[in-house]
């Protein structure tokens, strides 16, 4: 009988060891945590296009994975890549920018 608990207790922990291993984040994928603190950077970049007045930010797409920022989408100019870049980059939260917009 002792037996018995010894090995159930056994199993039931590595049960628990490979569940919770289940949910940590990977190179390539994030934890929850992780997800809503980019969701929170990408809601906090778009607004901050949106208010810019010199960009016309409905064309800028944004993503981000692990505070890294993807702008992509189309702008009139260099220079108005180069103010999307700028302003993405003050943003609290935001690590790095990827710039991978195009000019029309």
């Amino acid at each position: 009988m002792k037996l018995f608990k010894v090995v159930a207790g056994l199993v039931m922990a590595a049960v628990m060891a490979l569940a919770l291993s289940a949910c940590a984040p990977t190179s390539t994928q994030e934890g929850t945590g992780g997800y809503i603190d980019d969701t929170v950077i990408t809601t906090k970049v778009k607004t901050e296009l949106l208010k810019d007045d010199s960009l016309k930010s409905t064309e800028i797409n944004v993503e981000t994975f692990k505070g890294r920022v993807q702008l992509s989408g189309f702008v009139s100019s260099p220079q108005m890549a180069n103010r999307a870049v700028a302003v993405t980059r003050s943003v609290a939260g935001v690590k790095s920018v990827v710039n991978n917009m195009q000019i029309k």
